[in-house]
């Protein structure tokens, strides 16, 4: 068995190998502790948040194509923070931005990388509580979306199947069952 410091890679040149208005991939050529070398494919885009709105009983959920699917998908509001932006206030905004509700209560549920063996940012997770409906949609001018309320139970026992798939609400519904006490074994 190798030590852990044997398991860190440095970068030792980066190339740009693709710029997008949503991400930039770049060849990496690294060298491991052990002295192996090779070089590496990564992505690096802006911070993401996922946002778990609660609204009696149910969860605010957006329908949306997703053009890497090629269909429809029912998932938890989430979007890019601007640059410098807090993700805080990121999540507050897209929150509104997709659904037309305003969170009186904003809870920090956990952080995660989107895919560490590719994506170099992370996403956030955010318990949106003390909703106040608003009755209107801000979306922005390319975002076709309908929110709608899904029971709790119903969302969570769909997720991994239909059009319940994206992993950012797979993993946002973790942080939230953690954070309310749905833990097995305690």
């Amino acid at each position: 068995m190798i030590k852990d410091k044997q398991l860190i890679w440095t970068t030792t040149e980066v190339t740009p190998l693709l710029h997008t208005p949503v991400f930039d991939v770049q060849e990496q050529k690294e060298v491991a502790g052990t002295g192996l070398t090779g070089n590496y494919v990564a992505v690096t885009a802006p911070e993401w948040v996922v946002i778990v709105p609660v609204y009696q009983g149910n969860f605010v959920m957006v329908r949306q194509w997703r053009h890497g699917e090629d269909r429809i998908t029912t998932e938890l509001p989430g979007g890019v923070c601007n640059p410098e932006e807090d993700p805080a206030v990121t999540a507050s905004r897209e929150l509104l931005e997709e659904t037309g509700f305003q969170a009186g209560k904003l809870t920090y549920l956990g952080t995660c990388s989107s895919n560490p063996a590719l994506f170099k940012n992370h996403f956030r997770a955010y318990l949106a509580e003390d909703l106040v409906p608003t009755g209107e949609q801000h979306l922005d001018d390319d975002e076709l979306l309908n929110y709608e309320l899904v029971p709790i139970p119903e969302a969570i026992e769909k997720f991994g199947s239909g059009e319940y798939t994206h992993a950012f609400t797979g993993t946002a519904m973790f942080f939230y069952l953690r954070h309310i006490g749905c833990v097995p074994g305690r």
